[in-house]
């Protein structure tokens, strides 16, 4: 198998799951509280996990430490571009208020655009991404016994 195919798979994945989640959110007007935004931690790791898992089970012997390393980070950076991409079109073209009402959580003076909030997104997904993998690499640092 190719080398980035089982991360492309998870990270696609990953991106259909928080996309669907937010849309949910939304259809119960959830999606402006920031609280509900720390499940997308938990989808997060779930996917970055089992991307890890499954790459050391595919690679058995030839596993090591960058293997894993690198598709728990190909998984969570290529989920963390489609869904700030898919955010930037939400809050252009399906709900161009939803800006002022997360910033409405936090205080009434924030002018924030649609540049902001994107790079909001990705920055968050980046950040979750990396500490995610590397907490997740100290259980699956190691090879498989065969």
């Amino acid at each position: 198998m190719s080398r980035f195919v089982l991360s492309v798979r998870f990270g696609i994945a990953l991106a259909s799951s928080l996309i669907a989640y937010f849309l949910v959110l939304s259809l119960f007007g959830f999606h402006t509280n920031p609280f509900f935004s720390l499940f997308n931690g938990v989808i997060t790791g779930f996917a970055i996990f089992e991307a890890i898992r499954y790459k050391r089970i595919e690679l058995k012997s030839n596993y090591n430490y960058t293997e894993g390393f690198q598709a728990g980070i190909v998984t969570g950076f290529l989920a963390t571009i489609i869904f700030t991409v898919f955010m930037s079109v939400y809050v252009t073209e399906v709900d161009p208020d939803f800006i002022s009402k997360i910033a409405e959580n936090f205080s009434k003076s924030y002018d924030i655009g649609v540049g902001v909030f994107g790079f909001t997104v990705l920055l968050s997904g980046l950040a979750t991404t990396v500490v995610l993998t590397l907490s997740f690499m100290q259980l699956f640092k190691h090879k498989l016994k065969e």
